[in-house]
């Protein structure tokens, strides 16, 4: 290690409070989209959207968390993610800086990496997130230095990418209705149909059936699913396991690190923008609101209302899904830094600090309470199939007990329990993990008095 330079995690008033409650508002949000999975059936996860049941309040539910919620809060963990590489990398970017940030970094997302594994592998979460931040991470850190415009260019790159072959789409798609609508005209008056009719005809009658009965590979999935959760811990586990590898066969997981990285790149240049950390005017964040979530909400809401016709119709959302997921992630980071501004609305998100903070903690817990407690046949199993609605409730509850958690255990301890364990491992060296006594006494009155231990200027979080 560089002499001189003493490398701790940030804590206390080095930390920037409205980054912890972004993180604590997307760690607990993502258990909303997360939980439908958990629960069951699965096919919902792949398109058939009515399986998990589709009352008119779960139509409700779930036009709200498409529209709101799908994708955004891990927009908001990988804005994150960016910012923190810049935190971490703070000391490098000076001339002739340290090699010690960068060997933490690495090593960091390493660990980060082998916590992914453990999630996938023995939590059985297929829907992991942090391995894939991993991977992206172990190529961001060269991206620190580029400029604001290129790292918006290459940032937005998947997004333009996205819209443009959703164009095409889009068009190719309008083509074939018109082309059945005329055919379907022909049909009742008797006539015959040209070659291209007939085509039409055809696909448009596949990707109904599609719709309508599902493939065979989701018919195959529902089959194994509905054997693994009325069947032991082993086949439970092995489900969610080979669905992981299943999708990633697919190509889900360059799907995913791709999406994560250009988001990441996003996050550094908001981060260089001052605009995460709350350095903009309040006129500037009222305009991100206006105009993120003017596009964003309005792309993902007549999105959500095409697929709910459940008709091969050309959809929108194949050219402004991504655009807006990044714009509505964009739009709750503008709101969040707009709350803050006001007493009462510091206030109402406070508590997401500590959620926050233990963010790495509260993300296992959820996969443990999700897939473990309530619908393995080892825990309470509880029947799926239950609907949005359900979920939104079942979800809500759980997310206002991991706040109530993560309140009472930061006032005890500087970290969450895994926190410390990541950060003792990637600092090769026991991390403090209760809180001082003074410091301690601050929080909990009458808890004991005495010095408050200060370490060195800390340069990495």
């Amino acid at each position: 290690m560089t002499q001189g330079l003493a490398l701790a995690p940030v804590r206390g008033r080095d930390r920037i409070e409205v980054l912890d409650m972004m993180r604590g508002f997307a760690i607990l949000g993502i258990f909303y989209m997360n939980l439908p999975a958990m629960m069951g059936p699965m096919v919902a996860m792949f398109g058939n959207v009515r399986a998990l049941g589709w009352s008119m309040a779960d139509q409700r539910a779930w036009l709200f968390m498409e529209t709101f919620l799908e994708g955004t809060q891990r927009g908001m963990l990988e804005f994150l993610f960016g910012a923190g590489l810049m935190v971490t990398a703070a000391k490098a970017m000076e001339p002739d800086g340290p090699v010690a940030v960068a060997d933490l970094y690495i090593r960091r997302n390493l660990w980060l990496l082998a916590f992914g594994l453990v999630d996938l592998f023995l939590l059985a979460w297929m829907g992991d997130i942090l391995h894939i931040y991993a991977l992206c991470a172990l190529a961001l850190f060269p991206f620190r230095k580029m400029k604001v415009k290129w790292l918006l260019t290459l940032g937005l790159l998947f997004g333009v990418a996205q819209f443009i072959g959703g164009t095409l789409e889009y068009i190719d798609r309008s083509q074939t209705q018109t082309t059945y609508q005329a055919a379907q005209v022909k049909q009742a008056k008797g006539q015959a149909l040209t070659k291209p009719e007939t085509e039409a005809v055809k696909t448009w009658t596949e990707k109904q059936k599609s719709i309508n009965e599902g493939d065979p590979m989701l018919k195959k999935l529902s089959k194994d699913e509905a054997k693994a959760r009325d069947g032991s811990f082993t086949e439970y586990a092995g489900f969610f396991i080979s669905t992981y590898m299943m999708i990633n066969a697919k190509g889900a997981l360059l799907f995913g690190i791709i999406e994560a990285f250009g988001t990441m790149l996003i996050g550094i240049s908001l981060w260089k923008l001052g605009f995460l950390q709350g350095k903009r005017s309040t006129r500037a964040y009222v305009w991100a609101l206006v105009l993120a979530y003017g596009f964003g909400l309005t792309a993902r809401y007549v999105g959500g209302l095409e697929r709910m016709t459940f008709s091969p119709i050309p959809k929108t959302l194949w050219m402004t899904q991504e655009l807006a997921r990044i714009a509505v992630s964009l739009g709750h980071v503008a709101l969040i830094n707009l709350l803050v501004r006001f007493a009462w609305g510091k206030g109402l998100l406070s508590p997401l600090k500590a959620a926050g903070q233990m963010a790495f903690s509260l993300y296992f817990l959820e996969q443990i309470i999700g897939i473990w407690v309530l619908y393995s046949p080892i825990g309470m199993h509880l029947p799926s199939g239950q609907g949005w609605a359900y979920v939104m409730w079942q979800a809500s509850v759980v997310i206002v007990l991991l706040l109530i958690f993560a309140n009472l255990w930061m006032r005890v301890f500087q970290s969450g329990p895994l926190e410390w364990v990541w950060r003792s491992l990637a600092y090769g060296r026991k991390q403090p993990f209760r809180r001082p006594k003074a410091a301690l006494a601050a929080v909990i009155p009458g808890a004991g008095a005495g010095d408050v231990i200060r370490p060195a200027r800390p340069l990495s979080q």
